[in-house]
């Protein structure tokens, strides 16, 4: 029966890999786009195949059901060097409450440079500039509701400024981990960004309008330009992980996850971690049928710190083929 489990589930997860090209992608039908920004350069390293594998604070962003799965507190920072030099860092906190839960918080900052405003009359820049950034805060909590069973959600609060337009909104992300008592395997579910539209609103949209030009008698009136809302980047994954011993000092532990955003075809990730004595880890993994993402590779260090403190630093590359490569930095705290 367990070997059947174990056969079902590895179909389910590699059944998106059949998704093809033809299928219509829906790109660019859903908004706050850095809500899908992979963070923890650990996961990152593995092709984010992390739904089933998460063990730290960095739960609030993959699967906040795995927050059950802190060893203790813990105090996480990534910083994600993005394309054309914009920046995205994201901190979080997570604490076991002793009683099979957990609560977790977790910051995200996306931020970018001044840029030159062009318009149809001015192509070349009209000498003023303007910024964009987009932040998230999300607070959640994790039970155990039985040995092998736990529940996970978390509410967060979505802000976006274009210029001197904004628009924000709240989200929700649910989750569940299910230890199948064969050995280490473990079958993990999200689903994140769950919430209502969102609609940029600011002084920028504001117009004159002039009902009939030709007619003198008639004055200029106050209007507004139309936007449409647009949704969330909604993302339903599952997933699987299964510890391999290699040597009393090290172990491997591999990963499956299958992804299907709601702006997006179906997408797979493999991802594989080495680890020797709790302190080095090396990492590779790969991410199918996505239009630029493919080959991620990572490592890491752990090593104590004293007054029962741990540091745990980890470094990702990920291959952005035309758009070249991504790197991750990741700084925690466990204690």
């Amino acid at each position: 029966m367990r070997g059947k489990i174990i056969l079902i589930s590895f179909l389910l997860i590699f059944i998106g890999a059949s998704v093809q090209a033809r299928e219509f992608s829906k790109v660019g039908t859903a908004g706050a786009q850095f809500l899908k920004i992979g963070v923890g350069a650990r996961y990152v390293g593995m092709g984010e195949a992390s739904v089933a594998c998460v063990n730290d604070a960095y739960a609030m962003y993959w699967n906040p059901a795995t927050l059950t799965q802190l060893p203790g507190s813990n105090l996480l920072f990534t910083n994600v060097d993005w394309i054309d030099d914009v920046q995205l860092n994201y901190v979080t906190f997570g604490k076991p409450l002793g009683d099979g839960s957990a609560f977790g918080i977790s910051l995200t900052a996306l931020t970018m440079g001044e840029m030159e405003i062009t318009t149809v009359q001015e192509p070349e820049g009209t000498g003023e500039t303007f910024t964009a950034s987009d932040y998230a805060l999300s607070l959640g909590y994790a039970r155990k509701l039985t040995d092998r069973f736990s529940f996970g959600l978390s509410a967060k609060y979505v802000y976006e400024r274009l210029s001197e337009e904004r628009a924000s909104g709240f989200a929700f992300d649910f989750g569940t981990l299910f230890y199948t008592g064969f050995n280490s395997l473990r079958l993990g579910m999200s689903i994140s960004n769950l919430g209502p539209e969102l609609k940029l609103d600011g002084p920028e949209l504001d117009v004159g309008y002039h009902p009939d030009p030709d007619n003198t008698n008639y004055d200029e009136v106050n209007a507004k330009l139309a936007v449409e809302n647009y949704d969330m980047p909604l993302t339903f994954r599952f997933g699987m992980a299964y510890d391999i011993p290699v040597s009393p000092n090290s172990q491997m532990t591999i990963s499956l996850e299958a992804k299907h955003p709601n702006d997006n075809v179906q997408q797979v990730s493999f991802g594989s971690e080495y680890v020797w004595k709790d302190m080095v880890s090396l990492r590779g993994g790969y991410k199918f049928n996505y239009e630029e993402e493919g080959l991620a590779l990572g490592g890491g260090l752990r090593f104590d710190m004293g007054k029962d403190v741990e540091m745990d630093i980890n470094y990702a590359w990920v291959d952005f083929n035309r758009l070249q490569s991504v790197h991750r930095f990741s700084l925690g705290f466990l204690f």
